[in-house]
């Protein structure tokens, strides 16, 4: 087994950049995170809760324009409006606020990068948050400074893995020309926010094929779902081998999930967590962000299941015994001539 480092401080229970009708949700299963799941994690794993250290400013200067850091720095003080064009509410203190959610990632990448483990922010996983702007309730994209922070400190190869039933468009365009392995699986359809990561955004210069996007029709269930990690992402990483790894673990692709149309059971989470855990065992670390997901009970339960899971003790204390979903003939269909295409354009750019 690994050890486990959850970032903690109160903020982080409170923080949430969210309207008022889905804040209680988002703020209702970090605090039963928690209370009622760190607790249990710590009794099958060795567990450090880890204060998240401060950080300036000059930290999110590596994602994102200082212009847009002054804009939210404004709003900030301002204290009302949006900061994006209808999700994002500005709101007093809302800057610090974000700061310390990029704070909780970017000390865990830290702890990490010296101890090795897994490594857990729950209040993080921002990935809507774009160069210049903020959306889909994100302010700053943690995954994206955590990512360039480690590269500053000379690695090579950090990939980014976000099963967030949303696709994360912030982190793909901050990061597109860079040979920072990014792979998404996401829900895909008509109206579905964001409306990005279709097969054939690759990247681009140094970044093409680096940039691999997984959409899944609305409806998809675990068959889906797990057929993208055994066709694509499993040999991807392999061939990648990376020297540390970021998950955005999302778990709005849980079936009833209010927001996402997705068809999710625990079973698509765990099989998930047994891919990362075989490269968090050869020595990589893993750092978890938490992502979406709107039911607290839900959200919470599967994201012990997932620390515990790559973590290497405990998953099946999490499991309540779920029946693997499938998404039905058509829309498999549809799923496996997405990765047939994928796949030939991987073996294409010699991945």
């Amino acid at each position: 087994m690994l050890q486990v480092f959850i970032a903690y401080s109160e903020d982080l229970e409170r923080i949430a950049f969210m309207p008022p009708s889905l804040k209680e949700a988002w703020t209702g299963r970090i605090k039963l995170f928690y209370r009622e799941y760190v607790p249990q994690l710590g009794e099958v794993l060795p567990l450090e809760r880890v204060e998240p250290s401060t950080i300036s400013e000059e930290e999110l200067l590596r994602a994102h324009d200082k212009e847009y850091i002054d804009f939210v720095k404004r709003k900030s003080i301002e204290g009302m409006g949006l900061l994006d064009y209808g999700d994002t509410p500005a709101y007093p203190g809302v800057f610090e606020n974000a700061l310390e959610t990029i704070s909780a990632t970017l000390t865990l990448a830290q702890k990490l990068l010296v101890k090795g483990g897994v490594g857990f922010n729950p209040n993080g996983g921002f990935h809507h948050a774009r160069r210049r702007s903020a959306g889909g309730f994100c302010v700053f994209n943690d995954l994206a400074v955590a990512a360039l922070w480690l590269r500053e400190k000379g690695l090579e190869r950090i990939a980014i893995v976000d099963i967030d039933a949303h696709h994360g468009d912030g982190t793909q365009q901050i990061l597109y020309s860079s040979d920072i392995l990014k792979i998404s699986i996401h829900g895909y359809g008509y109206g579905f926010y964001p409306g990005t990561g279709w097969i054939d955004e690759l990247g681009e210069g140094v970044g093409y094929c680096r940039n691999i996007n997984i959409p899944l029709p609305l409806g998809s269930g675990d068959d889906a779902f797990i057929i993208a990690l055994r066709e694509v992402v499993e040999s991807l990483l392999s061939s990648y081998d990376p020297q540390f790894l970021i998950i955005q673990g999302g778990a709005d692709g849980h079936r009833g999930d209010p927001l996402t149309y997705l068809n999710f059971t625990e079973n698509s989470y765990i099989r998930f967590a047994s891919l990362i855990s075989r490269l968090a065992s050869r020595g990589v670390p893993v750092l978890v962000t938490g992502g979406g997901g709107y039911v607290p009970s839900t959200v919470a339960r599967i994201w012990a299941l997932m620390i515990a899971g790559i973590a290497g003790s405990g998953a099946e204390r999490f499991l309540t015994g779920d029946e693997e979903t499938e998404s039905g003939r058509v829309l498999l269909g549809i799923v496996e001539d997405r990765l047939s295409w994928l796949k030939n354009k991987i073996d294409e750019c010699g991945l």
